[in-house]
């Protein structure tokens, strides 16, 4: 997944989805249903994920992904419902 914004863009300017051929959903869908689901303007991304709270001293050691502790909002599945049925699973 790689998300492209503009200057004076709110929304992305581009999506691109990348599976390396492992898809089975078309990465037109796939595409489709992040514009759907997601609200991507930067504003929303901090604003969903909470990433104004002082939390960053937790990732210099361990990194930031793969972490379960609750503060670490970006690994939160709970819109996967809805990207799921926006998919069609």
């Amino acid at each position: 997944m790689q998300v492209a914004y503009a200057i004076g863009m709110a929304h992305p300017v581009s999506i691109l989805v990348e599976t390396f051929g492992t898809h089975t959903v078309d990465p037109v869908v796939i595409e489709a249903a992040v514009r759907n689901v997601f609200d991507l303007r930067p504003a929303a991304i901090v604003r969903d994920l909470d990433l104004k709270r002082p939390i960053f001293r937790k990732t210099a050691a361990y990194g930031h992904f793969g972490r379960s502790l609750p503060e670490f909002t970006w690994e939160n599945v709970s819109r996967l419902a809805d990207f799921k049925a926006a998919i069609g699973a």
